[in-house]
Parts: structure tokens; sequence; C-alpha cells
């Protein structure tokens, strides 16, 4: 949104419309005492000068700095063409898509976003994308819930610490109950989670890999999750769907996922989208936008929106979601970046990334004292134990120019020495080499 200043004279006119005398009597209901003093702005510069200012400032958050973060949201290559196509104008403010006569680009990207998204997870359906991550799990946990009458969510606790404390959050004023299987040194207790399941069980909620790199196949929990008539639900990383066992395969009722790494950058934290699939049988359940592909009376081909059971259209009592908004553009984009990389190109992206990582721990492990968590398949991330406190060794290795990945024990007391390293097609084996070398001088 570009700034617009206003001269005095547009104040004046603006406040005598409103009915009001100055700008403080905008904020009479806000109490003096939690009302700054003043807004210690600068003064106005030219546009030469700002620009510098941001780039001065865009320049301390590390981004000539070497990465290896992870932890749900990942740094990758984005094709040219991302930018190119999804900043056209035709999509770009075409964001409503409810008159279908008028919205029949937008519409057919939806739906071609839902096919790549299915066949991607090798899933029956899919819909037009919600929030994020975090809530597609919420989404999922709460489809659970209303098809099966339920209101014990069974989760891993190797799932995103980050998404169990946003589902813990929205389900609070709800009657339901969160048993949080422990995991065992950075690996899901695939027994446990078999075992806990019972007749009060709605869902069984996984994610792979784990918050901590670990692979594992969950076909079997989901076929006991299929006995007691509850959901299997597991969140994946879309990248490592192109190698991997997809949810599909392993008999998942709901599938989800955070969309970022899909032509998305990190941008301190958004805007992303979280990605929901499901089988056929559970789509009346399924929240949010669903585009559908239809024909008129002429036999040609038309997309609308279909299965619409959102807030909007219905009582909000009996609506799938109250809180889902597709974020079309973010899913223009991860169309666009399937599309551009393919299924051969996403493998390629996919493998690379668990090349990388296992340079990274054969260079990383011949260091003293630095040992994998656990001896569990991983992908292109994975848990390292070192031998001190990894937030030390964060700290220290930023001043050197590396931001060498994340600190399990800031969500797992008891972890406080692992550290989540992850790597991805911008990582190079000379990356790897520097980083081995500042982790030894410090060790």
């Amino acid at each position: 949104m570009p700034f617009i200043p206003h001269t005095p004279q547009e104040v004046e006119e603006m406040l005598a419309v409103v009915g009001v005398r100055g700008l403080d009597d905008l904020f009479a209901d806000i109490p003096p005492e939690m009302r700054p003093a003043r807004l210690n702005l600068p003064r106005g510069q030219s546009e030469a000068a700002v620009c510098s200012f941001f780039e001065e400032l865009a320049a301390r958050n590390g981004t000539d700095m070497i990465s290896f973060l992870g932890a749900g949201f990942y740094a990758h290559d984005i094709p040219k063409a991302v930018d190119a196509l999804a900043g056209r104008s035709e999509f770009y403010t075409a964001y409503t898509p409810y008159q279908a006569e008028c919205s029949q680009g937008t519409l057919q990207a939806i739906f071609e976003f839902q096919t790549a998204v299915s066949r991607l997870m090798e899933m029956d359906c899919a819909n037009a994308s919600v929030y994020d991550g975090g809530t597609a799990l919420f989404e999922a946990a709460m489809m659970a819930v209303r098809a099966t009458r339920r209101h014990v969510l069974v989760v891993d606790e190797a799932v995103n610490p980050i998404w169990r404390g946003m589902l813990a959050t929205y389900i609070a004023g709800l009657p339901v109950i969160l048993k949080t299987v422990p995991q065992k040194k950075g690996a899901s207790d695939l027994q446990a989670l078999i075992d806990v399941q019972d007749n009060d069980c709605a869902a069984v909620i996984v994610q792979n890999p784990n918050f901590f790199g670990a692979i594992a196949d969950y076909a079997e929990v989901f076929a006991k999750a299929r006995r007691h008539k509850a959901f299997g639900v597991i969140s994946v990383y879309p990248v490592m769907q192109a190698v991997l066992k997809t949810p599909g395969e392993m008999g998942a009722d709901v599938a989800v996922a955070e969309g970022q790494s899909l032509g998305q950058p990190l941008n301190f934290g958004g805007p992303y989208l979280g990605l929901m699939t499901c089988k056929k049988e559970h789509i009346r359940q399924f929240p949010g936008r669903i585009a559908g592909r239809a024909s008129d009376a002429d036999g040609r081909t038309g997309y609308v929106l279909t299965l619409q059971a959102r807030e909007q259209h219905i009582r909000r009592a009996k609506a799938t979601s109250n809180i889902c908004s597709n974020q079309a553009l973010c899913a223009l984009r991860a169309l666009v970046h399937l599309r551009l990389l393919g299924p051969e190109g996403l493998a390629r992206q996919a493998e690379h990334g668990m090349s990388m990582a296992r340079q990274a721990v054969k260079r990383l492990t011949a260091l003293k004292g630095v040992e994998l968590l656990n001896n569990e398949p991983y992908g292109n991330e994975v848990a390292l134990r070192l031998p001190a406190p990894a937030e030390q060794f964060i700290a220290a290795l930023v001043d050197k120019g590396f931001v060498p990945g994340f600190p399990a024990g800031r969500y797992y007391p008891g972890m406080e020495n692992v550290l989540l390293l992850a790597c991805t097609e911008v990582n190079r084996p000379d990356h790897i080499a520097r980083l081995a070398e500042a982790m030894g001088g410090l060790l």
C-alpha cells in the first residue's frame, strides 16, 4: 500500500466530517496513561535517503549470513518467474471469486492449485488453502471432532511445537482434550501412538518428517485409528513429499502442511499458507473454499465455488470453519512454483537438501562431542547433540556469520544441548566446510 500524506487543511476537513475537534479526540477511549506522550518520528527525508536507511537496516538482519535454520520454515530458491507471474494484475487484484462469471481466471487457478496439492499428497481432495500450517492442523482436528462427535485428540509430541501451541490455543474454549504422546529422543513413539487410541479418540495427529527431522511410516498408527473409527491426521513438509511415502499411501484421512516452502520467501514470518487435503468421504467436513469444475448449458467448461459451508453462508454453529480464509495469492505462488519445478524438479530439490544434510552430519559429528540425537532416518533436517547448550553455540556462530540451526531446548526441556540443522538447495558444500571449521574452533 502507498503512503499518502495529507495537508493540514485536508486533515481539518476530514475531522470536520467525522465530527471531532482534533486528532486526540479519535483516541478518547484509550486511557491517557496508555497513550505515548508522542511518537518520536524523524522528519521526512528524500526517497533516496529513505531507501538507503532501510537497506542499511536490512543488512543488520544477517541477509549475508549462511543459514541452516529450519524448524518448519525453510529458505528455498524461488524461480524468478514466480514473482513475474503472480505479480500480474489479473491475479494480483482479483481477490474474491464469488461471482463466477467475473472470476473464471482466479477460480481456475484455485482449481489447478487444489489438483496439484492433491497429487502431491496423493489424497482425494484439497481446498483453496487456509492461513498457515498451524491453522490447517487445527482445522483438520476440528474435522475429526465434528465427524466422530468425540472429544479426545491424540497428538505426537514430535509435531512442531509452534503448531501444537496454536492447536492448544484454538481449543482452549472447546470441550476438547489433548493427549500428548511423548517423543523418544526426537523420534515418534509409534507403539505408544497405537496403544493410546480408544473409543473416545477423535483423531491421532502426527508429522512427517517430525520437528526433529526424523522420518517414520505411520500406516499402522492410521490403521488402528480406522479400526476405532477415528481420523488419522498428518502434517508434512511439501518438498519432501516428492521422495517420501505420501499421506495417501499411509492411509491418512486428512493431510496438511505449511506451504511456505512452495514459492514463498521467509519474509519475517509471513504471509504463508496452509495446505489441506482429505479423503473424499470427509469432503462435507472440509473447511474453506473449494473450487469445482463444471459445464454450462452450452457444454463449456466453467469453474465455481462448491460445497460452501463457511460461516458466511450458513449459521455460525453449523459452519465447517469460523477462522479460515484462503490465501489466494500465496496459493497462486505455490501453484506456479510447483508447475515450474514439476515432479522431477521438486524431487531434485528434496534430494539436494538431503545430500547436504548428510554431508553436514559427516563433517560435524567428526568434531569432538557432537553426535546424532538418534539413529532414525532423516530428510534434509537433523537433530545434533552438542557438548554445550545450543543457544551458546548459536550466539557465538552468529558473530561469525552463521545461523547454525534452531535450539530444540526452547520447546523441549532437557534438550538444551540439541541443535536442529536444516539444509536446502541454497546450501553448498563450502558452507558446510566453513560451518564445521567455525564449530571446531569453538569446541
